[in-house]
């Protein structure tokens, strides 16, 4: 596969493909109940609450609230979906996820959009940077990363489908659709792009950054495999390891701190499994800054320039 996969004339949103999915979970599902936190339009929560008014509910700008209200409606035995920013779900209301949801092992979805640093001029305060090393550390959890649009409405409607508490995280700004990605499937790492010299391992909007790394490189006569890491817990052990084995050298790149996300979690895959020289890209230990997407991800080098520039250095 090559960087033809990545349809630059179409940008979509990972918002709308939530609000799609929320509209069709509403239509076949009955038990599906949606909680905002004061952001409805943002998440694109509007046609879900004007269609099935009687299972949206509004809690205000009170995130912790939102959190016990989900897991209530969860042991009743309803299927809620608790939406925010990710800076403030699960930034402000940890304790409740941990304690009411996970505890409880309670069928509770958690959906954040404005993860990363693409919220742009929003500023360090409203970039969620840490939510997946939140998220994944705790027991019962799933955490998924989406790559596009399409990706995020399989995601939503795969979350539904699964008992316990899930964690989808995604950014605001228009990003690249993916073409040719094989069947979504929570706990199941995607290969991309076959390769054999290196195996480029990214999440969410740094996937279609990786197709791009592979096409320059490949110009280069580097061979690099690309894999889509959707689900960061439960990671896909085997195929990480099986791509490993065959090239040797791994990178990783997320738009989240080195410390805590996607990296590590390979990271720990293969210092106990199979232990090969491995970079991992993201934000270098840092607070964001105001300014636009494209500028910030430039200034903290999350892009396709950088990936090509840490495989060569191998």
């Amino acid at each position: 596969m090559t960087k033809s996969q990545i349809t630059k004339l179409e940008l979509k949103s990972c918002r709308d493909g939530f609000g799609e999915a929320l509209l069709e979970l509403g239509k076949n599902n009955k038990s599906v109940v949606v909680v905002s936190a004061d952001l409805a339009e943002s998440l694109r929560l509007l046609d879900f609450a004007k269609k099935y008014p009687q299972r949206f509910i509004e809690v205000g700008v009170a995130e912790q609230n939102m959190a016990g209200v989900g897991a209530g409606l969860a042991l009743e035995g309803l299927i809620p979906f608790i939406c925010s920013f990710a800076v403030f779900s699960p930034g402000r209301n940890w304790e409740q996820i941990r304690v009411s949801v996970c505890y409880n092992h309670a069928n509770v979805k958690i959906v954040s959009s404005h993860a990363g640093l693409n919220v742009g001029e929003d500023g360090a305060t409203h970039q969620a940077l840490e939510d997946i090393a939140l998220m994944r550390v705790l027991p019962n959890m799933t955490v998924i990363a989406p790559c596009d649009y399409e990706e995020t409405k399989k995601a939503v409607l795969a979350a539904a489908k699964i008992k316990g508490p899930v964690y989808i995280r995604f950014g605001r700004e228009k990003i690249p659709v993916i073409s040719g990605k094989p069947k979504f499937q929570i706990g199941r790492a995607d290969i991309l792009r076959q390769g054999k010299e290196a195996t480029i391992i990214a999440c969410g909007p740094m996937v279609s950054e990786a197709l791009i790394a592979a096409e320059e490189l490949a110009k280069q006569k580097i061979s690099a495999e690309v894999i889509n890491c959707h689900t960061i817990k439960p990671i896909d052990q085997t195929t990480i390891i099986k791509s490993a084995k065959k090239t040797k050298k791994v990178i990783t790149i997320e738009e989240h701190q080195v410390n805590g996300g996607l990296g590590s979690a390979v990271a720990e895959v293969l210092s106990q499994n199979y232990p090969v020289p491995i970079k991992i890209i993201g934000m270098p230990d840092k607070f964001g800054e105001s300014g636009t997407a494209k500028q910030l991800l430039n200034k903290y080098n999350l892009t396709a320039k950088r990936i090509v520039n840490g495989l060569k250095k191998f």
